[in-house]
Order: C-alpha cells, then structure tokens, then sequence
C-alpha cells in the first residue's frame, strides 16, 4: 500500500510544481501574450464548453485514432516482413533511411495536391510520421528474436501462423510498444500540424483562431487541452502496454528478485 502512494506522490509532485511556478512566475504579468494563469484557467470553461468538445475534440482524436491505428498496422506488418529476411533488409534499408529522414510536415503540402483538404489528407499526414518508429522498432524486434528458440519451434513443427503469432510477434512485442509509444507523440504534433492547413474544425485550427484573433487566453486554453489530452491518451497507452505485456513485466520482475 505504501509503495503505490508513494509512485503517486512522485507521478502528482512535478506537475504541481510546475503550475505552481507557472502561477507564480505569470501572477503580475501586464504582457497581453503571456496573461497570467489565473486569467487563463477562469477563461478555460467558458471557451471548452460541451459543444465546442463535440465539434473540435472529437474529430481531432477521430483523426489521430484512424491515422494511428493504419500506422500500426502498415509499421508491424511491414516491419516483420522485412525483419524475417536478410536479403529484404539489405534491400530496403537504405531507402528507408531516406524517408525516415523527411519530416513529416514538409509533406503536408505534398499530401494536399493528392488527398485533398478533408479529414483523408490529415489522417494520412498522421500516418505517415507514426509509421517510422514502429516500422524501425519491429524491424529490430524481429531480428532480435533468439535463433535457437526459431529453430526449437521448427523442430515441434510450429510453423506458418501460429510461429509467428506465438513467437515472433511474441518475442518482438516489447519493441514494438516502445515504437507505438514513440508514435503516439508524433501523432499529436502532427495531428495539430495537419489541422492548421485549410482546416475547419480540429484543436490546431481552434488555437490558429484564437491566434488570429488575438484571443491569447483562449489561444492558452487550447495548449491546455492538447496538453490534458496527451496526458489521458499516455495512462491509457500505459494502461494497454502493461496488459499487453505482462508477461514481460513479469518476467523482469522475476529476474530482478532472483538477482
């Protein structure tokens, strides 16, 4: 009981922390772009009311959902395949190098002439920086898989589905967590980016609008929000990570008692 207070103590002291310097350090602030944080956490109901959660929340993290998940699927799938062969890994590694390292939003415009302006073109701009990290990561998670356990599956004759199922996806798993965890991030910076090009609804085209309005505290407001939504969508990646992988954990925890 004592431990989990504790990790809770530590999880809760740094972000009370920061807002306390926050407030402290923004409490006489007379500049018009820095408003004190008082100003806008009283501004923050009135401007992220139901409605406006329904009609620029929702679609956004519809749009990171859809983007995410077909880089998930196109990152392992693609991933495991290139990883199970030398010859294809020699093949495409340069030219993976080669597009990993285009930024994502140098592409937006790009995106735009092919997909349009509507929610296809976002959720493809999301795709394709989220797809990097987890293509990368289960490449390598595949190609770490211990030989000597592939050739004990070959001899018990699991092969086809059920090898890579139960021992390759298996085996790589952790590595390709720590890719979708990577993802995620990128996810929201681009999925903010994505919506500050010939959008109409979206958190980064509510925040361009306050910017242009000169509406700073509401402009804070949605800062706020992206920050409150990256917080909830990490305790539920953990959440899903630590399901996923509990015979990982498990494993480790084991070790570390027997050592």
């Amino acid at each position: 009981m004592r431990r989990p207070l504790l990790r809770l103590v530590f999880v809760v002291a740094l972000p009370v922390v920061l807002v306390a310097v926050w407030w402290a350090a923004s409490d006489g602030s007379t500049d018009p772009f820095w408003p004190p944080l008082r100003t806008i956490l009283k501004t923050f109901p009135d401007v992220w009311t139901a409605d406006r959660l329904r009609a620029d929340v929702l679609p956004s993290v519809l749009r990171l959902a859809a983007g995410y998940a077909l880089a998930a699927v196109v990152g392992v799938a693609l991933g495991t395949f290139i990883g199970s062969y030398r010859r294809v890994r020699a093949v495409c590694e340069p030219v993976l190098e080669f597009l990993r390292a285009i930024p994502p939003p140098v592409l937006v415009p790009v995106i735009m002439l092919f997909a349009g302006i509507g929610d296809t073109m976002k959720i493809v701009v999301i795709a394709s920086g989220c797809v990097w990290p987890v293509l990368l990561n289960t490449v390598e998670g595949v190609r770490a898989v211990d030989p000597v356990m592939l050739e004990a599956a070959r001899g018990y004759g699991i092969t086809g589905v059920a090898r890579l199922r139960d021992l390759v996806l298996r085996s790589a798993s952790p590595q390709i967590f720590a890719g979708l965890r990577q993802a995620l991030s990128i996810g929201i910076i681009l999925m903010v980016i994505s919506e500050m090009f010939a959008a109409s609804d979206g958190i980064g085209f509510t925040i361009v609008q306050f910017q242009r309005g000169f509406a700073v505290p509401d402009m804070w407001t949605g800062i706020l929000v992206l920050g409150l939504l990256g917080f909830l969508l990490s305790v539920l990646f953990q959440l899903v990570e630590r399901r996923a992988l509990a015979w990982y954990h498990g494993l480790r925890a084991a070790t570390r008692r027997s050592s």
